[in-house]
């Protein structure tokens, strides 16, 4: 459960400082009346991204009646949700120390044109977040059926994010989010590795990929899969005592050179001196959105 709580932490908090940004923006340009459209584009948004998830769901219970389709369907999902997972990552990394600038770009061009351009505005900032949740969520929450569990970590992380949001944009919070995004990011790299994995093992049990009972090692009797840690470490990042050779494979290939890239130093570049910063609608300077969005210092 808590790699579900961790991606909704992760995931509502980036969109939770994307709308920051923008209710920011307008409360600072006098336009409080463009809040509503602004709402609007982000309870669709949300309201979609619902939508996604239980569209997924239904495919694969409802609409897939063979347990072969049903596998192959559950490893395609979980391929897509690594990629999602790897490419928000390092797109974070690599993108948000302009976002906030991009955001106020965009959204005083949408002004310009009309509410219905404001509110498709925050729609779009919005809904990438969502869809990308809706769909790594299901790929982590394979195997838990009937279990309400991963569904409530992953509202709790998404309130979590949603209160922490609050408190920034209100100033009531300062922490900094260089290390959260970092720390964050690394830990979703290993619960990524886990769904690849899991994604690989579908594949094997759908008859696409050999090696079903080719195991890599089995060290059940020193990790007993009804302990505690045992299921925390499954839950987790699907480590489990008798993984297949090609799980192993693909887990290791992944996890390591994709950490190996992201903990790497980044090239120095001329950045303001605080680190810890806020989103706040006070102050004379915007600037403290594009600081609040502040990627990893070390990525």
């Amino acid at each position: 459960m808590f790699a579900t709580y961790l991606i909704g932490l992760r995931e509502g908090l980036e969109a939770t400082l994307v709308v920051s940004i923008l209710v920011a923006f307008l409360v600072k340009s006098q336009r409080r009346d463009r809040l509503p459209q602004v709402w609007a584009g982000v309870g669709l948004a949300v309201a979609l991204s619902v939508l996604f998830g239980w569209l997924i769901e239904y495919t694969s219970t409802s609409l897939l009646s063979r347990s072969e389709d049903r596998e192959l369907f559950e490893a395609i999902t979980s391929v897509a949700a690594v990629v999602f997972v790897t490419w928000m990552i390092f797109w974070m990394r690599r993108a948000a120390r302009t976002i906030a600038g991009e955001l106020r770009g965009k959204l005083t061009e949408a002004l310009a044109v009309g509410s219905l351009a404001v509110a498709g505005m925050a729609f779009l900032a919005v809904i990438r977040e969502g869809l990308e949740t809706a769909l790594i969520f299901y790929s982590a929450a394979q195997g838990a059926a009937g279990d309400s569990g991963p569904l409530l970590a992953l509202i709790g992380g998404i309130v979590t994010a949603v209160v922490l949001g609050v408190l920034l944009y209100a100033s009531a919070l300062r922490i900094n989010l260089s290390k959260f995004f970092t720390w964050t990011g690394a830990l979703l790299i290993l619960v990524a590795a886990g769904i690849l994995k899991y994604g690989v093992h579908d594949f094997q049990e759908a008859g696409v990929l050999p090696g079903l009972n080719d195991l890599a090692f089995d060290i059940t009797g020193a990790l007993d899969p009804s302990t505690w840690y045992a299921a925390l470490l499954a839950g987790m990042f699907n480590v489990t005592p008798a993984p297949t050779v090609l799980e192993t494979i693909a887990w290791v290939a992944y996890a390591v050179p994709i950490l190996l890239l992201f903990l790497r130093p980044a090239r120095r570049r001329p950045a303001p001196t605080a680190t810890t910063t806020t989103v706040t609608e006070r102050g004379a300077d915007t600037g403290a959105e594009a600081e609040a969005a502040s990627p990893p210092q070390r990525a």
